[in-house]
This record gives C-alpha cells, structure tokens and sequence, in this order.
C-alpha cells in the first residue's frame, strides 16, 4: 500500500510491480491533475526511469539539458558544464513539467497495474500493525467520513512535506522549517536563450533566477516553453505552507528584477511574459534517524523534504523507490527489508537534505558575488574553488559520473 500519488509514490508502485508485488496506490485528491512547473531529472534517477521502460516517453515530452551555465548579476559567465549524455554519462538529464512527468507516471501506473491500482480521494487518517499484517484506514479529507480500510504486509508513506504517516510516526515533530527564501516560480512562452537545452543560474542566493526550457517544440513565433524560479530572501515570514496554486505579485518581481537585462535573456520580459506566477516558500524537515517502524515505512517528501537546490527533490525519490523495491526482493522479511532500506536511503538523502541547507552547488555564486561584488575579469575566476564545490555535490548527491556509469 502506498500513501500519495506523486512522483514518489507513482514511481514506487512501478518498481514494485516489475519486482512482482501487488502494489495500490491511495491518494487524497479527488482527482490527480498535472500541478507545479518545472523540474530537473539528473542522471541516477533517468536510469531508474529508463529501467522502467519509459526513456522514449520522456524523451517525447522533455527537454534532454545540455549544459548548465551560472552567471553573476551583471550578465557575467562564471562557471559552465556539460550535463548528461554531453558530460559522458550513460543516461541523460531532462528538464520536464512537473505535472507532465507525474501524469506520464500516472499513466504507466494505470496501464501497468490495471485501473483499480489508484485510488482518489482516500486520504490515510491511521494505521495499525502486527507481525501477520499492517491495516490502513482511509477517510475523505473534506468531510472526514470513512472511505476504505486496506490490509497488506507494507504502507509506504509518500505522502509528501505534511505527510499523514511521517506525523503518526513522529506525532511531536511540528511544522516543516522555513528558509526565510520564496522561490516563485512561472512558464513563459519566449525565443530561445543560448542553445536552447541550457540551464541557467544568475545571481546570488540573495537575489536569483533560474531558467531552462521545458519543451522542445516551439510556437509560430519561434517561442519555447521556459520554467523559471526567481528565489528571494524575504525573511521572516508567514507564509510557510508549500502550495502550487497560491499566486505571486508579477509587478513586484519586476521591479525587483528590473535591471536584470543581458544580450542573452530578458530577465524582465520572461516575467512579464508569464501568464501566471506561484509563490512557494522553500521549506524542509530535519533528517530523521529512522523512516521504518515495523512495516510501515517512508519515502520521497515525507521522508527527506529538501529545498530545491541542485536539482534533486525528484531525483532523490525516485532513488528511494528503487532501493526499496530492491530490498523487498532481497529479504524474506519485511523488517528486514525496510532497515536494509533505512541503512542505505537515511544518510544518503540526510547528507542531501543538510548539503542543500548549506546552498549545495549554488555555493559558487555567493563565493563570486562576494570575492567580485561590482564584477571580475576572466582571469579572476577561481576555476579550482568552483570545481571542488561542484564535485562534492555531484558524490554526495549520488551522481559522481564514473560511480553511476558502473552500474546498469
């Protein structure tokens, strides 16, 4: 049994089913529709996605990203690299609509595991567990009456940063923790910037913007789709709740973000551009030392909620439905199953969740920003400080190049 429809959890129920178990899905929406904006897929998890035969699908519906390039405030470059494929790994980087992705794995699901594999507006409200089984009862969120009570040998709990199961586990743990940073977030139909599959960072964590496309194809005008993220340091503030749909003040991102003009993109036109902008607060949880109790367990959001920084809140629960489909095939045990699962994803994604805390690979930004506040000529560019930054975010995240190509 699995808690949340997501990327997690949809992700999960396919790793399951190809590894032969009998997986249902169980979410609290009445119905599962294609929310959020954009995100990136790096390579550690494109393998997963490719073992489950949807490389093709995704290749069909994202942009497989070239490079990703960061620049100062002024329009200066600093720091460039190849990613992917074009970097020598052996699976690509895509840049995808959020919702595009989560529908593409909605649909696989369903067509996969048949059309009862899902079911909508079953909210987790509790659970009970023995040695033989564990029983999970489901409510309608809005009226609180009783849905559905479900038996199996695990719940996985993938039910997000406010997850039900985390708090039955850990009933004294509070609200997520908020950065002081909101991310707002938008798509803007525009003409292409640099090579159009660039990934790009401008900035510093005071005040940036990142922007990549989310789509091949272009309109009639030559247009792509891009996704941006413009993270402002706001502060102490109230809003603290993770919500795709909350909608931002346009015109003050622009006067934020006014002189923000280069030969490259038109950082204010972009803005302009959008037909609507979401504020989200960028928030997380302290990692835990344990996700598993017996045969309930946790994965994705619920587990290790991070800020979005070096593109890994997907990526990382896709790796946790990987593992944990391959510790319930290795163990006859479930307990034994799920602390093989705890030994590996804990300190794993802990270490990503704290990396990201500390700025993760964004690091170089700040560095340049306050080594060259009012700009750098090119031979002043740390090149040896940059990479070591890059580096160790690339091992601790899990995607150091020639560890991943080892594996199949």
């Amino acid at each position: 049994m699995i808690a949340g429809g997501g990327i997690g959890g949809l992700t999960a129920a396919l790793c399951l089913a190809q590894a032969g178990h009998q997986v249902r899905v169980f979410e609290s929406v009445k119905t599962i529709q294609p929310l959020g904006v954009g995100i990136n897929t790096l390579p550690h998890c494109v393998r997963v996605l490719t073992n489950l035969g949807l490389l093709e699908r995704l290749q069909a519906n994202a942009v497989e990203t070239s490079d990703l390039v960061y620049f100062n405030r002024l329009g200066q470059q600093f720091w460039s690299e190849p990613r992917g494929c074009f970097a020598g790994y052996k699976w690509p980087q895509f840049s995808i609509h959020r919702g595009t992705l989560q529908m593409l794995l909605f649909e696989e699901v369903l067509r996969q595991l048949g059309e009862d594999a899902i079911m909508t507006n079953h909210h987790l409200d509790d659970f009970t567990q023995d040695e033989a089984c564990i029983t999970a009862h489901f409510i309608d969120k809005d009226s609180g009456l009783s849905m559905h009570t479900e038996t199996g040998d695990v719940l996985v709990g993938a039910d997000g940063i406010n997850s039900m199961v985390r708090s039955l586990l850990y009933p004294e743990e509070g609200l997520p923790v908020y950065s002081e940073n909101v991310l707002y977030r938008g798509t803007t139909r525009m003409k292409p910037f640099l090579n159009g599959r660039s990934m790009i960072m401008v900035g510093s964590n005071r005040l940036k913007m990142v922007a990549y496309p989310i789509r091949t194809d272009t309109d009639a005008q030559g247009r792509q789709l891009i996704n941006w993220v413009a993270n402002v340091k706001e502060g102490k503030s109230v809003l603290t709740i993770r919500d795709w749909n909350r909608q931002a003040d346009k015109n003050r991102l622009l006067q934020l973000y006014r002189d923000w003009q280069y030969h490259w993109l038109d950082v204010p036109g972009m803005i302009e551009g959008a037909d609507a902008i979401y504020e989200f607060p960028m928030s997380d949880r302290d990692p835990l030392k344990r996700w598993s109790f017996g045969r309930v367990t946790l994965l994705g959001d619920a587990a290790h909620p991070m800020y979005p920084i070096g593109s890994n809140g997907a990526s990382q629960a896709i790796l946790d439905a990987d593992w944990l489909s391959r510790c319930l095939l290795n163990y006859d045990e479930v307990d034994h199953a799920l602390q093989a699962y705890d030994a590996e994803r804990v300190p794993a994604t802990g270490q990503v969740v704290l990396q990201n805390r500390a700025k993760g690979p964004d690091q170089i930004m700040d560095l340049m920003e306050e080594r060259f506040p009012q700009g750098f000529q090119p031979e002043e560019i740390p090149h040896r400080d940059l990479k070591e930054i890059m580096d160790h975010y690339r091992k601790v995240a899990g995607f150091d190049r020639d560890t991943l190509n080892k594996l199949t």
